[in-house]
């Protein structure tokens, strides 16, 4: 297998973007996380991070979380949230991810819910993302639309319209399909002499 390339080797920067519930987190039962004791990790995603850190890719966390927009949860309560689980991974799993970017609206009300490809786009600007070089994992056909429409490439888990790039039945065997991801498209993108495709 060819050896990874360095992080200054690509002009710009190939990221994993995971969708947060069901992915990052277990789904919630009453379809939000309103409080950190809540928020339960999926050990699935912690190597699925390992994965990405070795094929010297970037991780960003985008969801949706229209419950700030209907009142059940302040932002700054989400921002905790999320300022705990990057703490969390960082202290008990020396991991990090580059970003969390969250949507706070209700459908319709702007440009970055899922699917509407905003988040990414945002993501890609803020950091220098390659987009069509990037991948988006998530289990709902909003996350694999979003991924389409910026130009990643996308990995669904739990089955579905068949639409992704890679289909994955549960959630403990995307470790192992995004390392197969990630490893075929840098031995593709070496091969070529590409830094992108």
């Amino acid at each position: 297998m060819p050896e990874a390339p360095t992080m200054s080797e690509w002009p710009l920067k190939r990221c994993v973007f995971f969708d947060r519930d069901g992915i990052v987190n277990e789904a919630p039962a009453s379809g939000y996380v309103l409080r950190w004791e809540d928020f339960r990790l999926q050990p699935a995603f912690i190597e699925s991070l390992r994965v990405v850190r070795r094929c010297c890719y970037e991780a960003v966390i985008v969801t949706n979380q229209r419950c700030i927009a209907r009142g059940l949860v302040d932002r700054s309560v989400v921002d905790m949230i999320h300022f705990r689980l990057r703490e969390r991974l960082r202290h008990e799993y020396d991991l990090d991810v580059l970003d969390i970017l969250v949507c706070p609206h209700d459908e319709g009300q702007c440009e970055c819910r899922k699917p509407k490809p905003g988040l990414l786009v945002e993501a890609a600007r803020r950091h220098g993302i390659e987009l069509k070089c990037s991948w988006m994992v998530g289990d709902q056909d909003r996350d694999i639309e979003a991924g389409r429409r910026a130009g990643c490439r996308t990995i669904r888990v739990g089955g579905g319209s068949g639409t992704a790039d890679v289909e994955v039945a549960v959630i403990e065997d995307l470790p192992g399909a995004l390392e197969r991801a990630l490893c075929s498209q840098t031995a593709r993108l070496q091969h070529k002499g590409e830094k992108c495709q």
